[in-house]
């Protein structure tokens, strides 16, 4: 008689997608998900994301630590050979992320807003990819939605309708920003392709109010100020079908 297969455990599932698992567990989740679609599902959706992370982040590793974040070592710092070990893996895990909101917050302390829509296309990246759980709250609770991410940014937030354009609301979620919260609104066409626009207060306190646009590795995003929130409009499109779309945002909120 065939022993009953061993329950897989979410931990299991992240170190599966993530190849961290032994041979011999490996083979035992794999045979798994080959009789639990919903999971193999989840784990394929971590895979893309992965992926899409990579493309996103790995050619800042590349780039010059910018020099007003080297900082000199105290002298006790060489007599600590634990606590320094311990701080590179901390740096490996989130420095790439954190050094990019570090050079975004001084971006907007000099006028610029790329920590923003570096923030906004890190967010499309993760959340895009989603099957079961794209956003915080669905579509059908806007009303809920629109409340609940105006109370928690301190202004009046509007959620757009982008029908005309061939875009229906998925929902929306709460997300920090460097300045403070942030909202992100999703919506998908008949295809299946996604939008997301990423809405913060304008900490920066810009001015500009133009639409502007820069490319992220394959995500384009729109962006720009309107009174005291900052919008940026990302997704995997052409410049001119995705700045239709941005003009339809802007139209919906400035009727």
């Amino acid at each position: 008689m065939n022993e009953p297969m061993q329950t897989v455990n979410e931990d299991e599932l992240q170190a599966y997608a993530d190849g961290q698992l032994d041979e011999p567990r490996r083979a035992e989740v794999a045979a798994w998900l080959a009789s639990h679609p919903a999971d193999a599902g989840r784990v394929e959706d971590c895979r893309r994301q992965n992926a899409a992370l990579h493309a996103l982040f790995d050619p800042v590793l590349d780039e010059p630590v910018p020099p007003r974040l080297h900082r000199p070592q105290p002298a006790s710092w060489h007599n600590m050979p634990l606590l320094r070990h311990a701080a590179v893996v901390a740096w490996l895990t989130i420095g790439g992320t954190l050094g990019w909101f570090l050079h975004g917050a001084q971006d907007v302390r000099s006028g610029t807003t790329m920590a923003f829509v570096r923030q906004a296309a890190v967010a499309h990246v993760v959340y895009t990819p989603e099957v079961r759980h794209p956003v915080e709250v669905g579509a059908e609770q806007e009303t809920h939605l629109a409340a609940w991410l105006s109370k928690r940014l301190g202004v009046s937030v509007r959620v757009p309708h982008l029908n005309e354009a061939g875009y229906e609301l998925v929902g929306g979620r709460l997300l920090p920003g460097s300045s403070g919260p942030a909202a992100q609104f999703m919506y998908q066409d008949g295809r299946g392709q996604r939008l997301t626009l990423y809405v913060r207060t304008d900490g920066g306190g810009s001015r500009e109010t133009a639409f502007r646009y820069t490319r992220e590795n394959n995500i384009g995003v729109f962006y720009w100020i309107d009174g005291p929130l900052g919008y940026a409009l990302s997704g995997d499109l052409e410049k001119p079908e995705l700045l239709k779309v941005a003009q339809a945002v802007y139209h919906q909120l400035n009727p």
